[in-house]
C-alpha cells in the first residue's frame, strides 16, 4: 500500500493552487462536497461506521507524531479522512442517536458554515469583523430579550453601545458559566479605597479587605462540573463550590440552601454565587429559581441560572412558564448549538444589567482601544470565530413559531416515550420527563415485585445485578449499531438515594419518530434475553 502512494512536493506553485484555485467538480473532494450538499444523511449512514472500534485500533491510525515532509494529494488525503476518521466518527444526527444533547442541524447550516468559514471573521475587534460585531450585539440583544423581556427603548439604548455589553458570546456552557462567575467575583470584590479591586490585587488582598473568611458558590447536586471548572480558574478552589441535596423530582432543596446560606454567613463566608439549573444534564430538570432568587437577593449572592440545556425552552409560549423566575437572574448562559440546532462551538451568556461586564473589562493599545465597540473587551476568549451568524440565521430561519413547534414535540415526545416504558411491565422509568430528557432501565417485572418486598441488603443485591445488565444492555446496543442511549448512574430516592446505573436518553432530534422508540425498547428487550449470566441470576433471586 505504502509503495503504490503518490508522491508530491512542497513548492511554491502548489501551495498557490490550494490557496487560489477551487476543486474541481469531478475531483474526490469536489464528489464529496457534492454529496453532503445534496444529501448529508445518506453521506453519514454510508461513511460512519456502525461497528464498534476499540479506541486503542484507531489510535492506531493516529500513532505517528511527525510532521509530514512531503505534501499530500487532496483526494487521497480524502479517502484517508473517510476512511479512517470519518467511519469512526458518531452519527449524532441519526434520529436513532438518542444518547447525547448533540442532535441534526437543519440543511441550511451547511452552505452558510462554509461561507462563515470562508470570511474567517475574528470577532475581537472591529478591524477584523466588521458588520459581524454588530450582528453579534443583535443576536445577544436578541436572546437578552428572550430571557428578560425588556422593551424596545432598552434595546435601543443598550445593544449597540460600546461602554456596555448585554452579554458574551463563546465556545459554550463552560466557558459561559466561567464569564458569569468572574463577573460576579469582580463586582463583589471591586475597588473601595485605597483597594484597586480583585483583578487588579488578587484574591488574597481582596478576601482581606473585605473581611471575609472565604467565598462559596451554591449549586444542586446536580450542578454541571463547569462550575468547579470555574472556581478553580478564578482562585476560589473547587471546595468552593458545595453543592445542595435534591428533592425527589431532582431540583434544589430551597430549605437547605436557605440553612446552608445562613450557616456561611454565621462563618463569615460571603456566598458569591446561587446557581439554579434550568435542564440538568442528568435529568433535564428545572430548580424552583423564583424561590432561589429570593434566597440569592437576601444574601447579596450573584443568581445565575445554568439554562445552557433549558434555555431554549422560552422560545415556547406553551412551556416558557417552567422556566418562571428566570427573569430574576443578575445572568443566564444558553447554548445554541443544543436546542437551538446550530453547531458545536456556540454558546453565550447574558447579563441583567448591561453595566455588569464593566467589572471584567479589559484594553490594549494595538487591539482593545477604550471607547471602541470591540467585543474582545468584555469576552474571556480573544480570537473568535463567527458563530453569531449562524445563531442570527437560524433565529430569521427558523422563527420563533418554528423553534416553538421543535421544542414543543421534543417534549412531548419523550412523555411519549415515558408512557411506552411505564406501559411495558419489563421496564422502570427512573425520572418523569420535565424537558426532553427522560432515565429508565430495563427490570423485569418479577424482579420489581420482589424489589418492593425485600429489606435493604437484599435489595443492594438486586441492584448490583441491574447495574450490570444494564450496562450490559447499552453497550450490546451501541456495538449493534442500530439505536443508541446513553447511560449514567443518578441517584434513586426509592432505593435510598443509592446511584444506580440507568438509561438516558435526550428526544430533541426532530426525525425520530414513535416507530424508533419502540423499536429501541423492543431491542432492549432482546438484548437483555441474550445476557447468559446476570438476566438468569435476577429470575433466579425473585
Amino acid at each position: 500500500m505504502t509503495a503504490n502512494k503518490r508522491a508530491a512536493k512542497a513548492s511554491e506553485e502548489t501551495l498557490h493552487r490550494i490557496f487560489t484555485i477551487p476543486v474541481a467538480p469531478n475531483s474526490t473532494l469536489g464528489r464529496i462536497e457534492n454529496e453532503i450538499s445534496q444529501n448529508l444523511a445518506g453521506f453519514l449512514g454510508a461513511h460512519i461506521a456502525a461497528s464498534d472500534q476499540a479506541l486503542t485500533e484507531i489510535e492506531k491510525d493516529f500513532a505517528d507524531s511527525q510532521i509530514p515532509e512531503d505534501p499530500a494529494f487532496v483526494s487521497d488525503h480524502m479517502h484517508h479522512l473517510l476512511d479512517k476518521l470519518v467511519a469512526q466518527s458518531v452519527h449524532t444526527s441519526s434520529p436513532n442517536f438518542i444518547g447525547h444533547m448533540t442532535s441534526a442541524l437543519p440543511y441550511f447550516i451547511l452552505p452558510l458554515s462554509k461561507l462563515m468559514i470562508g470570511l474567517n471573521q475574528n470577532l475581537v475587534k472591529i478591524e477584523t469583523s466588521k458588520a459581524f460585531t454588530p450582528m453579534e450585539r443583535q443576536v445577544l440583544g436578541m436572546m437578552h430579550r428572550l430571557v428578560y423581556q425588556n422593551d424596545d427603548a432598552f434595546y435601543q439604548q443598550w445593544m449597540h453601545s460600546a461602554a456596555h455589553s448585554l452579554g458574551a458570546f463563546c465556545s459554550g456552557g463552560t466557558i459561559a458559566n466561567l464569564t458569569a462567575l468572574w463577573v460576579a467575583r469582580n463586582n463583589l470584590l471591586k475597588p473601595e479605597g485605597d483597594f484597586r479591586g480583585v483583578a487588579r490585587e488578587g484574591l488574597f488582598k481582596a478576601l482581606k479587605h473585605y473581611q471575609y473568611q472565604g467565598l462559596a458558590i451554591l449549586v444542586s447536586s446536580r450542578g454541571h462540573y463547569s462550575l468547579k471548572k470555574s472556581a478553580d480558574v478564578l482562585g476560589l478552589g473547587q471546595d468552593s463550590v458545595i453543592a445542595i441535596p435534591t428533592d425527589e423530582n431532582n431540583k434544589i432543596d430551597c430549605q437547605l440552601l436557605a440553612a446552608k446560606c445562613q450557616q456561611l454567613a454565621n462563618e463569615n463566608i460571603q456566598v458569591l454565587s446561587i446557581v439554579g439549573v434550568a435542564g440538568t444534564t442528568e435529568t433535564g430538570n428545572i430548580d424552583p429559581l423564583q424561590e432561589m432568587a429570593a434566597i440569592a437577593k437576601r444574601y447579596n449572592a450573584h443568581f445565575h441560572v445554568d439554562a445552557a440545556w433549558g434555555g431554549a425552552t422560552l422560545l415556547s409560549k406553551k412551556y416558557r412558564p417552567m422556566l418562571k423566575g428566570i427573569e430574576l437572574a443578575d445572568s443566564v448562559t444558553i447554548d445554541a448549538h443544543k436546542q437551538m440546532y446550530v453547531p458545536m462551538g456556540a454558546g453565550l451568556v447574558v447579563f441583567k444589567n448591561p453595566a455588569s461586564v464593566a467589572a471584567i473589562e479589559h484594553h490594549a493599545e494595538y487591539i482593545l482601544r477604550k471607547g471602541s465597540k470591540d467585543l474582545g473587551s468584555h469576552t474571556l476568549e480573544g480570537s473568535r470565530p463567527g458563530m453569531a451568524m449562524l445563531v442570527y440565521a437560524a433565529l430569521h430561519v427558523i422563527s420563533r413559531p418554528g423553534y416553538e413547534m421543535l421544542i414543543n414535540s421534543s417534549i412531548e415526545k419523550a412523555h411519549y416515550f415515558a408512557s411506552l416504558i411505564k406501559q411495558h411491565a419489563d421496564f422502570e422509568l427512573v425520572t418523569e420527563p420535565e424537558l426532553c430528557l427522560l432515565t429508565y432501565r430495563y427490570n423485569p417485572e418479577r424482579v420489581q415485585q420482589r424489589l418492593a418486598s425485600v429489606e435493604q441488603s437484599q435489595q443492594e443485591e438486586i441492584n448490583v445485578l441491574l447495574d450490570k445488565l444494564t450496562k450490559f444492555i447499552q453497550k450490546r446496543q451501541r456495538e449493534n449499531g442500530k439505536s443508541f442511549v446513553s447511560r449514567t448512574r443518578i441517584e434513586v430516592t426509592r432505593y435510598q438515594g443509592r446511584k444506580t446505573l440507568v438509561f438516558r436518553v435526550v428526544l430533541a432530534n426532530p426525525l425520530t419518530t414513535q416507530k424508533i422508540l419502540q423499536d429501541v425498547l423492543a431491542e432492549q428487550v432482546q438484548l437483555a434475553q441474550e445476557s447468559e449470566t446476570f438476566l438468569p441470576q435476577l429470575l433466579a433471586l425473585s
